[in-house]
């Protein structure tokens, strides 16, 4: 059974167990092929019958016994050749063997491969040994190992043979060219003799599970060194592994296929890879702008790139543009403001990096420079002591990054709308790969979403700084010695994404010891509707001095606010008179005020809502309720309690909750409240007042006058 050098026999495969290692078991070969065996004696007579042969030719010992075998086993007219044959055997003592047609008991005929041999016994006896086996059964077995062992040797795939302590049994041509060794050089060595890197301990780890388990390893792919055939290029390779038993169940070896798939492996690595930039680009869109503010922005930018795409990311804006004061120089240093910096790891290279809000000076030589200056990005692929120099803002800070081990390297420009705004810096350290064409590519495009991101948070910035800044100086602060009542306020400005609304307070006061305390909302956001707010508060603070029933006052505010171009607000106005103790309101549309008395729990005071003020026709009407020593009223905008994810009724019921504490500053309780409720993404500004009545000595008072009807 040889066949281009794959003899089991040639290669070493022997049984080296010592006799009595275990019970005796029949060979799988034989066991397999049921070879009967039959003894005659000199005169051709059955004197011995294995319980094969009865397999075979289906006689019984006790039928077969005694009987010669020409009568029982051959047709009448073969009887003459196989006497004749018989004879020759037992006087030459030269054996037969051949396919020969046998007659069973069931009186069909079989063909039986036959090997017929001389014997002699310790009496000097002849007795003839005939050894049968079914013919189609031995041709089968024949072709099986013909068809196995040519596939073996003529396969493209590298095949391996291991005993039980994985030892080389055989190996094929095309596994001799993979390992760069000829066959005989792996025989009788462990596996890890030659394949002695570290790498192959999870394979060597892999066949003794299969040894044990009997579970085989399919298709496991794994990257080894490159092939003596192609010592350049690292090669790719799939391994399968299954155990090898015999017909009985008893464990041989296992066999290991080894198979070149480089060309799969470098495809599936492309496609990968393509699959990881697009998601990249997919992440970065989702990702990046999701406010109007500049800063988060340009973080966005730099945590996309990091860690997956990059080590280091830098995002640094140039001082112009966000200082309008300071114009531009296309000749000398450029001056950058750092915005962000992000690192997958901590490195030397973070030190190199300006920090978040720091301004620094780039000379013209610098790579960051001719990025701005030139519109276009730059690309170093592999990065020597010379290019770092240019990267860094100065020798130190390219010491620094020689010590983190920076290898490559990209400045990309921040351009929207025909403007470079800055420039975003990624380096790579760690990450072995360099920067090729294809990153550069998708850091353009990164950089330039990231870049009208950018550009439109600075004109919102701007935009809403203006508003922000005419919206605070609208505001009062609260006047101090009001007669019987302590006041604290809060103004907080929509954040991020949302312009500066048109929310308010006021704190008025007024003839007879009174307080008028006002809030209000105009609907809409930025300039306009803090100019109509501010337009709003003066008409207040005119009619307040008129002493006005906050009926009538809400009155003439609504005829104002009907005339301030479809502008619509709504607003709460109250008047203390601490002589009485006693507050008026009337509600404009808008959110119940809470009442707090130091002996119940706070409650929404169920006040007539009237219509929002510019709607017109609808009169208001006032609430007179007692406001003793201690009782607080809180007002309040509805940016304090509503939200997109929560139901109004359930943000009411928080505030009373937090509002029902023991008695403190009131500045705590403003805190507490913007704390409580206030979130850093809200969509809308808020304008927070709470009124405690407080100690009050009327004797050192004027008399309260009569309020106008």
């Amino acid at each position: 059974m040889s066949e281009a050098g794959w003899s089991f026999a040639d290669h070493g495969w022997a049984d080296t167990r010592r006799p009595g290692d275990e019970p005796s078991q029949p060979s799988g070969l034989m066991d397999l092929l049921g070879v009967a065996a039959v003894l005659l004696d000199a005169e051709g007579r059955i004197v011995l019958w294995s319980p094969q042969a009865e397999e075979l030719y289906g006689y019984s010992a006790e039928e077969a016994l005694g009987q010669y075998a020409a009568q029982l086993l051959v047709h009448e007219e073969q009887w003459e050749w196989v006497i004749t044959k018989f004879a020759q055997v037992m006087e030459t003592g030269r054996s037969w063997g051949g396919t020969f047609p046998v007659r069973c008991k069931d009186g069909g005929t079989r063909l039986v491969e036959l090997r017929n041999m001389r014997l002699l016994d310790d009496h000097g006896d002849f007795y003839a040994l005939g050894l049968g086996t079914d013919s189609l059964r031995l041709r089968q077995v024949e072709r099986d190992v013909a068809f196995s062992t040519r596939l073996i040797s003529q396969s493209p795939i590298g095949i391996a043979i291991f005993d039980t302590a994985l030892r080389y049994l055989a190996v094929n041509p095309a596994l001799e060219e993979i390992h760069g060794l000829p066959a005989h050089e792996h025989l009788g060595r462990h596996y890890r003799e030659i394949m002695q890197d570290a790498r192959f301990e999870v394979p060597e780890a892999a066949m003794r599970q299969v040894l044990e388990t009997g579970i085989s390893l399919v298709d496991q792919a794994t990257v080894l060194s490159p092939t003596s055939a192609d010592p350049g290029h690292p090669h790719a390779w799939s391994v399968s592994v299954y155990r090898l038993e015999d017909i009985q169940g008893r464990v041989l070896g296992v066999a290991e296929l080894v198979l070149d798939v480089t060309d799969r492996y470098r495809s599936a690595m492309q496609a990968s890879q393509t699959r990881r930039r697009l998601a990249l680009i997919a992440d970065g869109s989702a990702r990046i702008g999701t406010t109007l503010e500049v800063d988060q922005t340009a973080r966005e930018l730099a945590e996309v790139t990091v860690p997956e795409f990059a080590d280091l990311a830098a995002v640094d804006v140039l001082d112009s543009v966000l200082d309008e004061h300071r114009p531009a120089s296309d000749r000398g240093p450029a001056l950058f403001r750092a915005l962000a910096v992000e690192a997958a790891y901590p490195t030397e290279a973070m030190k190199a990096a300006d920090a978040p809000g720091q301004i620094a000076a780039y000379d013209a030589d610098r790579v960051a420079t001719r990025c701005v200056r030139t519109g276009r990005p730059v690309l170093i692929t592999h990065a020597d002591g010379n290019d770092l120099s240019r990267i860094a803002r100065n020798e130190h800070a390219a010491l620094l990054l020689a010590r983190a081990g920076v290898h490559s390297y990209m400045a990309v420009p921040l351009t929207a709308r025909g403007t470079v705004l800055g420039f975003l810096g990624l380096t790579r350290a760690r990450d072995p790969r360099p920067f090729d064409e294809d990153d550069l590519a998708i850091a353009v495009e990164l950089a330039s979403r990231a870049a009208v991101c950018i550009d439109n948070a600075r004109a919102h910035q701007s935009v809403r700084n203006a508003a922000e800044t005419l919206q605070r100086s609208l505001l009062p602060t609260a006047p101090p010695g009001l007669p019987g009542l302590e006041v604290a306020c809060r103004y907080r400005p929509a954040q991020a994404a949302y312009e500066v609304g048109g929310d308010w307070y006021d704190v008025l006061p007024l003839g007879g010891d009174r307080t008028a305390l006002v809030v209000g909302d105009v609907m809409g956001s930025g300039i306009d509707a803090a100019a109509a707010m501010g337009r709003l508060r003066t008409a207040t603070a005119a009619f307040a001095d008129l002493n006005l029933d906050p009926a009538r006052i809400l009155e003439q505010l609504d005829s104002i606010t009907s005339r301030l171009e479809q502008y619509i607000a709504t607003c709460v106005y109250a008047v203390y008179d601490p002589h009485r103790g006693v507050c008026h309101i009337a509600n404009a549309g808008h959110l119940p005020p809470v009442l707090v008395r130091s002996s119940e729990h706070p409650r929404l005071l169920d006040l007539p809502s009237g219509v929002p003020l510019g709607v017109g026709g609808v009169p208001f009407e006032t609430t007179t309720l007692a406001f003793s020593l201690g009782d607080q009223l809180v007002l309040y905008t509805d940016g304090l309690v509503e939200t997109r994810h929560h139901s109004i009724d359930g943000r009411l019921d928080s505030l009373l909750r937090l509002l029902d504490a023991p008695d403190g500053a009131l500045e705590e309780t403003c805190d507490r409240l913007l704390d409580g409720l206030r979130h850093p993404d809200n969509h809308d500004d808020v304008a927070l007042l709470i009124a405690r009545a407080g100690p009050f000595a009327p004797e050192s008072c004027t008399p309260s006058p009569t309020v106008s009807e």
